[in-house]
């Protein structure tokens, strides 16, 4: 969807158009208000798709305004900027957006019994999601390597998912959070009378991605004019500023699950679940957007600024993979994913060009490397592999 309503916007192979810094008091409300939309609308169909992977579904519903932010970049061909929104929108998934489930059900946890919580432990079938991620980052590896982003990269991607949305599809129905659970706004659409339940989330898909066609490219034009006011590299300011507007509904809807404690493993495989579409079919649209505005097949260079973001992106997925190997989530591992996150998020807006990118890539490789290690010796439990395994042979295999 996201993809087409950018294929409609004149001007392919143009710079964004410049615009005025003020324009953001209008663009980012409207971004946000989009998204809002796209959630409830999203969160109240989610109980009328298959729910073998309506959370995947949901969470590439979901994320529908980061689509279109990078369709926007990748049809004006503005290839230095192309992985600026995608890695800054997956590490404030994983940084932010993993530590911020945790706390969010340690506090309430705290709160009603009195006593710590020191894990979010995951369910058996959560394994589809943990193992899932590992061949999308082996496989953008392999792209960060070779330093280019091809059609054929995309074809690979997007079998990927496919084949990542088949096997959430074998899974049998499972638990997902109550009505009562949900929000205000999508509990009153669901329980809303057959005819006008379907009207309103057809309205609000409709009305979101109208918002997002007439403001996607003027929001982007306006962080451009806000970049240059505050004398920020704009690389920095769209990596940053873009994916806490597109993302925030996101958020603050998984944020509103884990509160309940007991959904908190839910909403944090919403979480990774965007990850893993982030990683497949938002990668894979760059390329094929950028060919359809060249008007010819063609790959998408990576510049050593794109390759080091991409590297440390891809640690930082990688050692959040390793914490959760062992199907659960600790107290000091939110803490260390959450820590990294905001060093590299402040050092990013003071010091662009220094050389903190260099130490937090390099921490998270080195951590990573030591969590494999005590893999290997048996010091962390591989419980993911073993319960995929037996997802495998009862669902898959049968």
């Amino acid at each position: 969807m996201a993809l087409f309503f950018a294929l409609l916007i004149a001007g392919a192979g143009e710079p964004i158009r410049h615009v005025s810094p003020t324009t953001a008091l209008w663009t980012t409300p409207c971004i946000l208000v989009s998204a809002l939309l796209i959630t409830w609308a999203a969160e109240s169909a989610q109980f009328f798709i298959a729910q073998g992977f309506a959370l995947a579904i949901l969470a590439w519903l979901q994320t529908l305004p980061e689509f279109a932010v990078e369709a926007v970049l990748a049809w004006h061909r503005q290839v230095p900027y192309l992985l600026a929104n995608l890695t800054g929108a997956l590490r404030l998934l994983t940084g932010l957006g993993w530590p911020a489930i945790y706390f969010a059900a340690a506090f309430v946890h705290r709160k009603n019994t009195k006593q710590p919580l020191l894990r979010i432990q995951l369910h058996t079938q959560h394994s589809v999601q943990v193992v899932g991620l590992i061949i999308p980052l082996a496989y953008m590896t392999f792209v960060w390597w070779k330093g280019t982003l091809h059609l054929y990269d995309a074809i690979f991607l997007i079998a990927i998912y496919a084949a990542y949305l088949t096997l959430l599809h074998r899974m049998p129905p499972q638990d997902q959070e109550g009505i009562d659970d949900l929000e205000r706004i999508p509990r009153a659409i669901v329980l809303s009378p057959r005819p006008r339940r379907i009207a309103l989330i057809a309205l609000f898909f409709l009305a979101g991605g109208a918002l997002i066609y007439f403001t996607a490219e003027p929001f982007l034009g306006s962080l451009m004019a806000l970049a240059a006011l505050a004398h920020i590299p704009n690389f920095v300011f769209i990596q940053w500023v873009a994916p806490f507007v597109s993302e925030f509904p996101e958020m603050a809807s998984t944020f509103y699950w884990a509160r309940t404690v007991v959904h908190a493993p839910m909403a944090l495989m919403n979480m990774v679940s965007s990850n893993i579409n982030q990683w497949t079919l938002l990668v894979a649209m760059l390329p094929i957007v950028y060919s359809l505005s060249l008007g010819a097949p063609a790959g998408i260079p990576l510049d050593p600024q794109q390759e080091l973001e991409l590297l440390m992106t891809i640690g930082q997925a990688l050692l959040g993979l390793l914490f959760l190997i062992n199907m659960e989530l600790a107290w000091w591992e939110a803490s260390v994913l959450f820590a990294l996150w905001v060093i590299q998020f402040v050092f990013s807006a003071i010091a662009p060009e220094g050389g903190i990118h260099w130490d937090i890539t390099i921490t998270y490789y080195a951590w990573a490397i030591l969590e494999l290690f005590r893999l290997l010796i048996g010091k962390r439990d591989a419980a993911a592999f073993r319960e995929f395994a037996h997802v495998w042979r009862t669902y898959v295999m049968r």
